[in-house]
């Protein structure tokens, strides 16, 4: 196993030995024991960076399940890099942020942290697995891992209805992304990512089902329009864990599935307009609902919906630059870089809005605009964070955000040009910035600004110790530093990454130039920004005059309203369907059984026009075998009309009987002795139930229900024959009793046949079958012995 397999296994061996930590180290916060890991990952991730700045790609394999083809393929390019950073650089500052947000007296935080680590290595093995079956299985892990964070205060109904909703819909789209993983391998013959990169896919009829498959997961995880739903519930997790899968975990793992396929999928069209369009209608629609929410986290939950429509925007119209000629003056390279960038932005300024938050609720009792307010003056230190962090999320100067915004409108103002209808990108574009910047200002004037209300407040205000500020006080350097010197990211980090999502389109190891500047003269961008902060401001002065607009929006017409709906009505469905068809009568139940197999065997024989019966070989029916076949039938129509239970029974036990006769008479008299013993025994396990239950009374039915049960015992009858013949006559290899008549002695040692294949050859199914009769065994007594204690009671 290589280092890299180590980096990605490692917070899942430490989630092991975490619970033991909570357990037997209580004077200390069990968080500072889990904080050196992503410390520790975070430096070794850097040292790739010499290797990724030369755009070359480090890879590692190991063996997983060879016989399907499956590996455990790791390689760190500089996409991967990029993430991989994020996740274990933020994750170190979330755990830090959480030792003091979260109370080891009154918290399970061994729950936490197990969870958060699983959550960190589901993401890391995201981000650097080559393995589309490999990814596949991390991917699910996020799912997994973040249902157990949301619902961390599982007590809380909101949280468990959070929990389940995000999983529901993130689970939907992963299982329709697996068939999509499972198309793309069939149309690549491969598995793995890059190996798929080189290949030429676009003729084979299973590429667009592949293509739509992948970006259902894709835009379910990242919160796409219209599955952005689950996101905002998903605010009802603890403050880190929402900083985390807001900024740089769970939502950016569609995002970078977007990125890392785009030059497998880019070269069709459907991929470039569908990932630019879908991103563009989830930038203005949340950017449009944020401007409404009253809790602070549900303004910065719509607002990273909307920002992570801006991303994938820019994605979708980064993939032109497969359709044209663009490498003289890179037209679209530049809606890559900026996608890159504001990922990057995003993920410094909405980490530190949401410690922000957090600290606000922890420091006040309320994340309630309306009760917050004035507290500028008292909570100094995070007002300054809280501000920076919000100037970069509207776009304004000096900060990082400022920068990626002006590539974003520059990517759409160039992709307008490519088709007449696309004048509407830049349009939709600057719309959406104009709520973005509304929400940002409604988010800080909001909390710091006005009249201080303490008589609202649960706790008197004040501002939090260093501890909780020290992680949102570096990223919100990190919004200064990289606003004013964005250059430090060009070549070691921004260059590379370009180049992973643009691959094929550079020379091997050609060195991308970038310069990233804050002037660039009189341009559409600088106008469009210019128009971004006026129309953005006279909403904010207005907002009072026209937020009454919001109220006119039917609930009933939204998504939530659907999906809520939806559950209603499978379950009103279910039941009206289960008060049909589940009678109670077991009579009811092999009828739909036995119909349903005659109906599926006699059409997939159909189907494959497979009715050639041969009956040459057969060997010739004996008088007395007709004679026992006949005394069989007469047995088993005396079991149906029986008016006797004692008749019933023993007609039954002539049927079994008839059988062990059978098996003695075609020289198996192992299988006969089995069948003897078996009769006798149910025969009188019948006469001891039976005894017990009330006195038997025949009903009268209707005869029309007798000829539907004659009808479908004749017609499984009929089916089975039909079956047995075909098989028979349809034999396409060797009988594999030879094998047995050649190896019992041999290998298992024993003369008699059945008993070594029961034994030895089939030993864990005999195993698993004795299991099954000892559960129901011990089922049974169970049942009669609460019977006879309420009897007792009586």
């Amino acid at each position: 196993m290589s280092t890299l397999h180590m980096t990605m296994l490692a917070p899942f061996l430490l989630a092991i030995l975490v619970p033991f930590l909570y357990k037997f180290v209580r004077s200390l916060h069990v968080g500072w024991f889990v904080l050196p890991l992503p410390i520790a990952l975070f430096i070794y991730f850097l040292s790739y960076m010499d290797e990724v700045r030369k755009y070359e790609v480090v890879r590692a394999t190991m063996p997983w399940i060879p016989s399907l083809d499956i590996s455990f393929d790791a390689y760190v390019d500089g996409l991967s890099l990029l993430f991989a950073l994020l996740i274990t650089g933020i994750g170190s500052l979330v755990v830090l942020y959480s030792i003091y947000y979260l109370q080891k007296e009154k918290e399970q935080l061994g729950n936490f942290y197990v969870y958060l680590l699983l959550f960190m290595g589901a993401m890391l093995g995201i981000v650097l697995s080559d393995h589309l079956i490999a990814l596949y299985v991390f991917w699910e892990l996020t799912s997994i891992s973040s249902f157990l964070l949301i619902a961390y205060w599982y007590k809380r109904d909101r949280s468990r209805y959070g929990a389940q909703k995000s999983m529901f819909i993130t689970m939907f789209g992963g299982l329709l992304m697996l068939g999509g993983f499972v198309a793309l391998a069939i149309a690549g013959g491969t598995y793995s990512v890059r190996e798929l990169m080189q290949a030429s896919l676009t003729e084979h009829a299973l590429f667009i089902p592949a293509l739509f498959l992948i970006l259902f997961g894709a835009f379910t995880k990242s919160a796409q329009f219209p599955f952005y739903i689950w996101l905002p519930d998903a605010m009802e997790a603890p403050t880190p864990v929402s900083a985390y899968l807001h900024s740089a975990t769970m939502v950016k793992a569609g995002i970078y599935l977007i990125a890392r396929l785009t030059p497998i999928f880019a070269v069709s069209s459907l991929w470039v307009w569908t990932v630019a369009l879908v991103g563009l209608v989830t930038l203005f629609w949340a950017s449009f609902l944020a401007s409404k929410q009253t809790d602070l986290k549900a303004i910065l939950a719509y607002s990273t919906v909307s920002q992570l429509g801006l991303i994938t925007s820019l994605l979708g119209v980064g993939g032109l630059a497969f359709h044209y000629d663009w490498m003289e003056e890179n037209l679209f390279m530049v809606a890559v870089l900026a996608a890159i960038f504001h990922l990057f932005n995003h993920a410094t300024f909405k980490g530190s809005l949401f410690m922000v938050v957090g600290i606000v609720d922890h420091e006040t009792g309320t994340r309630d605009i309306r009760r917050l307010g004035g507290l500028m003056t008292i909570m100094p230190i995070t007002f300054t964070i809280a501000l920076i962090g919000s100037l970069s999320m509207a776009g304004l100067p000096p900060f990082n955000g400022f920068l990626s915004k002006e590539m974003f409108f520059t990517a759409m103002l160039r992709a307008k040009d490519v088709q007449a209808w696309a004048v509407i990108l830049p349009v939709v574009a600057w719309v959406a910035s104009i709520f973005t910047f509304l929400y940002s200002v409604l988010l800080v004037s909001r909390t710091f600004f006005g009249t201080y209300k303490p008589h609202l407040l649960e706790k008197e205000a004040h501002e939090a110790p260093l501890g909780m500020l020290v992680a949102p006080i570096v990223l919100a350097s990190l919004v200064v530093v990289i606003g004013i010197v964005p250059n430090v990211l060009s070549h070691s980090v921004l260059g590379p990454a370009v180049y992973a999502v643009l691959y094929g389109l550079f020379a091997p190891n050609e060195q991308i130039d970038i310069y990233i500047s804050h002037w660039h003269g009189f341009t559409p961008e600088l106008f469009m920004t210019i128009g971004v902060l006026l129309f953005g401001m006279l909403l904010y002065r207005t907002f009072s005059k026209w937020s009454g607009l919001y109220n006119r929006l039917s609930e009933r017409m939204s998504l939530n309203f659907v999906y809520d709906q939806s559950f209603i009505w499978m379950e009103r469905g279910s039941q009206s369907l289960m008060s049909r068809i589940m009678t109670g009568s077991m009579r009811t139940y092999l009828m739909y059984i036995f119909t349903a197999s005659v109906a599926l065997l006699l059409f997939t024989v159909g189907l494959k026009k497979q009715w050639h019966i041969d009956l040459s070989h057969l060997a010739p029916v004996r008088v007395y075998e007709i004679v026992l076949a006949v005394a069989m039938v007469v047995a088993t129509a005396t079991t149906v009309v029986a008016k006797s239970r004692l008749t019933a029974i023993v007609s039954l036990g002539a049927v079994g009987y008839g059988v062990a006769l059978f098996f003695v008479l075609f020289r198996a008299p192992d299988l006969a002795l089995t069948q003897l013993v078996i009769e006798t025994i149910s025969a009188a396990l019948f006469l001891l139930c039976f005894y017990h239950l009330p006195k038997f009374s025949q009903k009268q039915e209707s005869v029309g229900f007798h000829l539907g049960n004659a009808f479908i015992s004749i017609a499984v009858g009929v089916t089975v024959s039909v079956i047995a013949f075909l098989a028979y006559a349809g034999k396409h290899f060797d009988s594999i009793s030879q094998y047995y008549v050649d190896n019992t002695y041999e290998k298992a040692a024993g003369k008699n046949m059945v008993n070594v294949i029961l034994v030895d050859f089939r030993g864990f199914d005999t195993l698993f079958e004795i299991c099954v009769l000892a559960i129901a065994a011990l089922g049974i007594y169970a049942m009669v012995k609460l019977r006879l204690a309420k009897e007792d009671e009586k």
